[in-house]
This record gives C-alpha cells, structure tokens and sequence, in this order.
C-alpha cells in the first residue's frame, strides 16, 4: 500500500513539475514582473529523486527501474545546466514524461 501512495506523490509530483515547466514560459511573455528560479526545478528534481530512490527499492522491474532513473538523469542534466550555466535544456520535459509514465504502469501493476 506505501508504495501506491508513493507512486501517487510521483505522479503529482511530475504533472506538477511538467505544467510549471510549460506554463511558466509562458508567463514570462506577459509582463508580470517575474522570473525564472531554478531552485523550484531542483526542488522538484529533489522530491522526484527521493521517491524514485524509495520506489525503485520495491519493485523487480529492471526496465521500470531504467526508466525511472533515466528520467531522473535526464532531469538533473537540464536543472544542472540551468543552475551553472543559466541555460535551458528542454530534457526536463522529457524527464517529467517519463515519472509519469513510470508511476502509471507501476500504480497499475499492484495487485488490488
């Protein structure tokens, strides 16, 4: 039962992370005063990181596993990049798509 919850943390978690990654350029065009904080990536990279790590413990899929890690890879080269270089890489879309889909199919392999 712990790990569906925390397969619904992850999924939250992602969408979360997606939607801000999407929207908030978005925002940037209107005139509003504000600006891009990386520190709100690498907090969602931190979360996604510590509930990859526990949810990856629990399950014998290695291909699950990959993915999961993969995607968290994929997410620290592009919150890394912002940090150091101040530049954007779009893996982090890439990333999120992957938790997603990771947490989905390990949220429907549980046995009910």
């Amino acid at each position: 039962m712990k790990s569906k919850i925390l397969d619904a943390v992850g999924i939250s978690a992602a969408v979360l992370c997606l939607i801000h990654c999407i929207v908030f350029p978005l925002l940037m065009i209107i005139p509003l005063g504000i600006s891009h904080n990386p520190y709100i990536d690498l907090a969602f990279l931190i979360i996604g990181a510590v509930v990859v790590y526990r949810v990856t413990k629990k399950i014998a899929s290695n291909g699950l596993k990959f993915l999961f890690w993969f995607s968290i890879i994929l997410i620290s080269i592009s919150v890394l990049a912002d940090l150091i270089f101040e530049i954007h890489i779009p893996l982090i879309y890439a990333g999120a798509a992957g938790l997603i889909t990771g947490h989905i199919i390990n949220f429907k392999n549980h046995k009910h």
